[in-house]
């Protein structure tokens, strides 16, 4: 099936050009928050995080008195982004040179990995030591936390950490924050956990110094990449039935494969390796000294090179894992088969797509996922993203799991747009305003400009609000049309935000309410923005409308994210498209006093105009919501006793 979204970048070369220190954009923007004791980097894969570190990291070393860095990644295959770096030659004034003794991401007992954690603490002469989360957990429970005093304690994929009790990695931070007088850098290319749990609490965060850098600037300023695929593909039975239908070899790609756990699953991962190797062609051999799969494929008889990291024996895997650390040629490399291996600080460049199969809920992850292609690479102008999931199916037990993972997916889907696209800056449009825009600028009547607490909430957090709201299970409800969307908008967005941000008052509230659901249109429908003359027009609510006239009350009568309803309906047939908005309608949110409130006016309209009250039974989810309304208020009307006085 087609995209349901490409985006086109610019290609200036902006993001990697570097400067008399050697550092691209987003490095240099990171090192001039170096004096903060607190660090929070979020920045996208490939954007240049570990090396941003070292800077951070030496400069903390030699210029603030520090006496030790530790650098903390989730898997020992990440720990080879901070191996030894000459950074001098590029303008910088020191090298990155740790002491091989003391990198822990090698095969080893972790036990030996603990007591070198400890030795290198001890170790008045070495000041960098590289380990793995586990690694740094185990070590911490049999050391104080005074032992972290003067040193930078380095965070990779951040988004590990949680305040839930159960998190020891969460505990240990918040303990080294409180307890010692560390400094810390955390890295993370999202801030959103598939589980909803904070990563830490306000008052917390509110304490690190933040350095954004978006997923647009980084596309953006690529030199050879221009343009990015996401599309999904519906099955039903076994996916591997349909994997045929989006796995092209011609094209340098990650397979995801399900975890065993998921309903797309068949619970054998092994032999779901060996059906997609029979799909594609002969398994001529395995290299032994690489564990290179060596594939001769049925269509022309080429033969073409897999990796199989599905397989966890360990001597096995290790094989590969270090053939693939040295895989730079188009020729080393055509397919690499993954669970839960090849997504954070995973580097093959030359990817141009990753398939992957089943729902993933966190954001984070699918991040991650499209970042294994979105390396800027010579042997590519276009990378895709296709997720093959699960259609429902009418004789399946489990179809309201099914509905729902669907629709999660698909709002994955939508955060992503939100995440690739370029930024706009909304500014307030006043009667008689002839005052010329600057490029990015849209004016929107009615529109609440940011205070100061606000814009720092849009311009480090943004996305990671969206990324809320989209995986609220009250909005996953609303998104197949079958809620107003004034009561999406002014309802149950600045409940989710007023959860978010307990700290905000009401007028900040509605500030930033008005500055996402505006954004979330606009992103939606930036590329049906159509230029006739110099006046701009842009779709909104079928229809096109001047940006000259763009109003807020205007914009809160549209779904922000009705294009996943629209995904459905041109990727679904009619009879599984029912299917899930009866799976829908049997889990529908309950009514609220503000829903009905808000939905009596309409009510009003639709009686003038229809001559009827609206009816329960109503084919369009929007009447029959109206119906459910009027219901609910004649019951708190005869429970409570109120008159009836039409507002």
């Amino acid at each position: 099936m087609p995209n349901i979204y490409d985006v086109k970048y610019g290609q200036t070369g902006q993001s990697t050009k570097t400067n008399s220190l050697g550092m691209r954009e987003m490095q240099e923007r990171a090192y001039e928050k170096r004096d903060a004791k607190y660090i929070l980097l979020k920045a996208p894969p490939a954007s240049g995080k570990s090396r941003a570190l070292m800077y951070l990291a030496l400069d903390k070393l030699q210029n603030q008195g520090l006496k030790k860095v530790i650098v903390a990644v989730p898997e020992m295959s990440i720990g080879g982004s901070f191996g030894t770096t000459d950074l001098k030659k590029d303008g910088f004034f020191a090298n990155w040179n740790p002491n091989p003794e003391y990198n822990l991401c090698m095969p080893g007992v972790e036990k030996s990995k603990v007591k070198a954690f400890h030795r290198f603490m001890d170790d008045p002469t070495s000041q960098i030591l590289i380990c793995t989360h586990a690694t740094l957990r185990f070590a911490c429970e049999e050391l104080d936390e005074s032992f972290f005093n003067d040193c930078l304690l380095a965070i990779d994929e951040f988004h590990h950490v949680a305040v839930s009790e159960d998190n020891k990695l969460g505990e240990l931070l918040k303990n080294v924050m409180t307890k010692s007088s560390a400094h810390i850098v955390a890295m993370t290319g999202s801030y959103f956990r598939g589980d909803n749990v904070p990563v830490m609490h306000p008052e917390d965060e509110a304490k690190f110094a933040r350095v954004t850098y978006n997923y647009y600037e980084q596309l953006n300023g690529y030199s050879f990449l221009k343009s990015l695929g996401i599309g999904y593909h519906f099955y039903q039975g076994k996916y591997t039935s349909a994997i045929g239908q989006v796995l092209n070899t011609d094209q340098k790609t990650i397979l995801h494969i399900p975890n065993v756990n998921s309903g797309e699953s068949t619970k054998d991962k092994h032999q779901e390796v060996d059906t997609i190797l029979d799909i594609i062609g002969t398994v001529k051999r395995q290299d032994p000294e690489t564990g290179v799969l060596f594939v001769e494929r049925y269509s022309d008889r080429k033969i073409i090179k897999v990796a199989d990291l599905v397989d966890d024996r360990p001597k096995v895997r290790e094989k590969i894992v270090a053939y693939l650390r040295n895989a730079k040629k188009a020729e080393d490399m055509d397919l690499i088969i993954a669970l839960g291996m090849a997504k954070e600080g995973f580097d093959w460049p030359l990817c141009e797509h990753a398939l992957t199969v089943g729902y993933r809920g966190s954001l984070t992850e699918v991040i991650q996922i499209i970042g294994r292609c979105t390396r800027d690479s010579k042997n590519k102008s276009h990378a895709q993203f296709t997720n093959l999931i699960a259609q429902p199916d009418a004789a399946d037990e489990v179809v309201r799991l099914s509905v729902n993972n669907m629709l999660k997916a698909i709002t994955c889907s939508l955060l992503m747009e939100q995440v690739l696209a370029p930024n706009f800056k909304f500014k307030t449009k006043y009667p008689e305003d002839k005052t010329e825009l600057q490029p990015g600028e849209i004016k929107v009547g009615g529109f609440k400009e940011p205070s100061k607490v606000v814009q720092a909430i849009i311009d480090t957090d943004l996305n990671d609000l969206k990324a809320t709201i989209l995986q609220d299970e009250q909005v996953i409800k609303a998104l197949p049309g079958n809620i107003d969307p004034e009561v999406l908008n002014k309802v149950m967005i600045p409940k989710i935000i007023q959860t978010r941000y307990p700290e905000l008052d009401e007028e900040e509230v509605e500030e930033l309410r008005q500055f996402v659901v505006v954004d979330s249109v606009i992103k939606n429908q930036a590329s049906e923005i159509k230029e006739v003359g110099d006046q701009r027009f842009i779709r909104m609510a079928n229809q096109f409308i001047n940006i000259d006239d763009l109003h807020v009350d205007l914009i809160d009568k549209i779904n922000p994210f009705e294009q996943s309803y629209e995904i459905l309906s041109k990727s679904l047939t009619a009879k599984v498209l029912k299917l899930i908005q009866e799976t829908i309608e049997s889990t529908r949110i309950t009514m609220t006093d503000e829903e009905a409130l808000l939905l009596w006016p309409k009510v009003k309209l639709f009686v003038n105009t229809n001559g009827r009250e609206p009816t329960l039974k109503a084919a369009d989810p929007l009447e029959s919501r109206m119906a459910e309304a009027v219901a609910y208020l004649k019951k708190k009307i005869r429970d409570e006793g109120i008159t009836a006085n039409g507002s």
